[in-house]
């Protein structure tokens, strides 16, 4: 998997998923489109990936000389972009009508650009047959108003990762399973050992986690037409919830400030109990911090009393104004097919969107002797059966979490009472749709 020094590079991020909102990038810079036309009159595909590279160079060079041998009318340029620099350049190349032909971004951007209409509506270019192939409430999450704009590609779900010292410390015999629990833990850990239980982030660009606690603790963040709906009873508990645990001192300040990674320095260093990450990072801890990695274990991810679990998924986008839209089909397709998407699984951590893939003995079998990482596999895996994309896909989601998180913030800090900061939130959502 991805090893990484300090987290100085956000691949993770990329194969984590735990960021259902992007991180907005103030590059600039281009990355050249390259040509459409390769020697010999073979069409080229342009294919951009979510830096990838160096981890992954071998498998994307096999699998794409592959499809080359059995596609000898087209060619592959693959062009690997920086996590952080995505957004703004495929803004720019939509922008422009210079785009790639084949794009790995998520639902959650790439819905944004679906409402711009973007992408190749794919219902009509990939047979039903076809589509069955993927998980059904995979599929889902990258449709806008009826229409499929992507391929789903791989999966991550959320564990809980935790300090078996900490928890030790603090007289507590097993993980929290509930918000509910959580909150009860963390007030045990601070009493008894005076360190936090976890750290999650309420800075609006950064991850999406505490609005995917809003829905699994029961709150419907969107009614039918668009509009708010978490100016309701359980969408107040929800806010009073994170306020409480703020204002009560278990949660670190930096909250506010600080974004998803310094989750994972706190965790490292000792200082929290717990971390809501993905199983790829817990061969990253080891190499980083062997003492908290050997102390560490896990469990499923936190919910609500919904029982709902988060998935994050990565897609592929075909852009409508590519040149060669349909072996860009055709390409998105075999990069993502049964046989592809369990080796990529197996090379990266993670886990696919495919339902013959996710059914192989892979996923299911460990032996009696299985690492913390096998385990996760076969946990992750299980945890598909209830998962799904938590947050709607919008438009303009980036503008739903914003309000939100800016009124909680203010609710954290005493500047709104916690009734005024969901009105105030639901309100600038809804002036997003008049």
């Amino acid at each position: 998997m991805i090893q990484l020094r300090k987290f100085k590079q956000l691949v993770a991020f990329t194969l984590l998923g735990l960021l259902t909102s992007w991180i907005v990038s103030c590059s600039t810079s281009n990355v050249g489109t390259g040509t459409k036309q390769a020697t010999s009159g073979a069409a080229t595909i342009e294919f951009w990936t979510m830096q990838l590279q160096p981890q992954f160079t071998d498998y994307f060079k096999s699998l794409i000389a592959n499809f080359e041998l059995q596609n000898p009318g087209i060619k592959i340029n693959w062009v690997d972009v920086p996590w952080a620099a995505m957004e703004n350049k495929i803004l720019t190349a939509v922008s422009a009508k210079t785009p790639p032909d084949v794009v790995n971004l998520n639902p959650d951007f790439a819905s944004q650009l679906a409402g711009r209409n973007a992408w190749l509506d794919l219902d009509a270019k990939v047979p039903n047959d076809v589509r069955s192939s993927y998980l059904p409430n995979i599929w889902e999450s990258c449709t806008l108003n009826g229409k499929s704009f992507g391929i789903p590609w791989y999966l991550t779900t959320r564990l809980t990762i935790y300090n078996t010292d900490l928890l030790k410390q603090a007289g507590i015999n097993k993980p929290p399973a509930t918000y509910a629990e959580l909150a009860q833990a963390a007030q045990q850990i601070k009493d008894k050992t005076g360190k936090y239980a976890f750290f999650v982030t309420f800075v609006p660009q950064d991850s999406g986690e505490v609005l995917e606690s809003f829905v699994q603790m029961g709150v419907t963040l969107i009614d039918a037409q668009g509009k708010a709906a978490f100016n309701s009873a359980p969408g107040k508990a929800a806010f009073q919830y994170w306020v409480d645990l703020y204002k009560k001192g278990l949660l670190p300040k930096e909250a506010l400030t600080q974004g998803h990674r310094h989750a994972i320095d706190l965790y490292q260093s000792g200082e929290t109990a717990f971390l809501a990450s993905g199983p790829e990072f817990l061969k990253t801890i080891a190499n980083n911090a062997p003492k908290i990695a050997q102390a560490s274990g896990i469990a499923p991810q936190l919910t609500g009393d919904t029982g709902k679990k988060n998935v994050a998924v990565m897609n592929m986008v075909i852009p409508r104004d590519s040149k060669q839209l349909d072996a860009s089909v055709k390409f998105a397709l075999f990069v993502t097919n049964d046989e592809n998407q369990l080796a990529f699984a197996k090379a990266a951590n993670v886990l696919p969107s495919t339902i013959k893939a996710l059914s192989d003995s892979y996923f299911k079998d460990v032996p009696a002797n299985a690492s913390t990482v096998e385990k996760a596999r076969v946990i992750t895996a299980q945890q598909l059966q209830q998962a799904e994309i938590l947050t709607p896909t919008l438009k303009d989601s980036n503008k739903l979490q914003k309000a939100v998180y800016e009124n909680l913030q203010a609710a954290m800090l005493g500047q709104k009472t916690v009734d005024k900061a969901v009105e105030d939130a639901a309100q600038e959502w809804n002036s997003t749709k008049s």
